[in-house]
């Protein structure tokens, strides 16, 4: 069986350069609170960054304004809440699968959690179970965790209940915790809206959406669509139906408003990732958007 992290670090040299590298890896560091006064290296300056950071004698050496990094205080954990029901063996905006890019998801966010020796856990479920796993900082512990999540996801597996998940963490995180929820592109619920305000009110909270499938038969694509809730399918003629795609891309885009203003309201970071391709661009707006809103 292929490594999924061997995977996850191959997508990301292919869908971004050294630059964006270091820039997600950059972001990440600095999302969390505190650091100690040891001494890492340099990097250039980039828009956002700490002025104070700056290292003024490196930057008349070099020409280029250069900032100082530094290793971090302490060990963080980093908590992956992973919906693992039928929803998301569904088809991806992309064509992908979702459970391919929720895997993609959290390994990249895992890799860099254990670059900067930090701790990842995982916890996931569906509407009959809740399953976790104990932090570890190793890349093995992070296959193992990605391989769990990979054999959970199943069309035959129990329907998504990210409320019941949620609920979990927030009996089970009494240390702060960085928490990253990976879901379905679902609707936005009061029990999601009152387990996001515990957890946010305890710990750091980022929320990434998988973004579903043009259901309508746009761009060519005729393929038979199943619901993987219902079993049934759309017929090719009603999906062409100009009345049914408008109404469906107003119910679309009401929805993931509904959803975005719940998550803003709470002070909660949020993207959608549609495809593998776009998925560390995604995530690196992510994490720039949550550490620019703690400013």
């Amino acid at each position: 069986m292929e490594r999924r992290l061997r995977k996850v670090k191959t997508t990301m040299s292919i869908h971004a350069h050294r630059r964006t590298l270091e820039l997600l890896d950059g972001e990440y560091a600095s999302i969390h609170h505190g650091r100690s006064h040891d001494f890492d290296d340099l990097r250039e300056y980039q828009p956002g960054d700490e002025v104070k950071d700056i290292d003024w004698k490196a930057t008349a050496r070099s020409h280029v304004p250069l900032i100082k990094r530094y290793i971090a205080s302490r060990q963080h954990t980093l908590l992956l809440v992973v919906d693992s029901g039928r929803n998301m063996a569904a088809t991806a905006e992309s064509g992908e699968s979702k459970r391919e890019i929720a895997i993609l998801v959290a390994g990249v966010l895992g890799y860099l959690a254990t670059r900067h020796g930090d701790r990842v856990g995982l916890l996931m479920g569906d509407a009959s179970r809740t399953e976790s796993m104990q932090e570890g900082g190793s890349e093995a512990h992070l296959e193992r965790m990605l391989r769990r999540v990979d054999d959970a996801i199943g069309l035959d597996g129990p329907h998504s209940h990210l409320e019941v998940v949620l609920e979990h963490a927030v009996r089970r995180m009494r240390r702060r915790s960085l928490i990253v929820v990976v879901a379905d592109d679902l609707a936005y619920t009061h029990d999601l809206d009152v387990h996001l305000g515990r957890l946010h009110a305890r710990h750091e909270v980022l929320w990434v959406s998988i973004g579903d499938a043009d259901l309508m038969a746009r761009a060519g694509d005729h393929r038979d669509l199943v619901g993987v809730d219902s079993g049934v399918g759309l017929p090719p003629f009603l999906r062409r139906d100009r009345g049914l795609r408008r109404a469906f891309d107003e119910q679309t885009a009401l929805r993931r408003e509904r959803l975005e203003a719940g998550l803003r309201s709470l002070g909660i970071a949020s993207v959608r990732v549609g495809s593998s391709a776009s998925a560390i661009g995604s995530l690196f707006r992510l994490l720039e958007r949550h550490r620019r809103a703690r400013r």
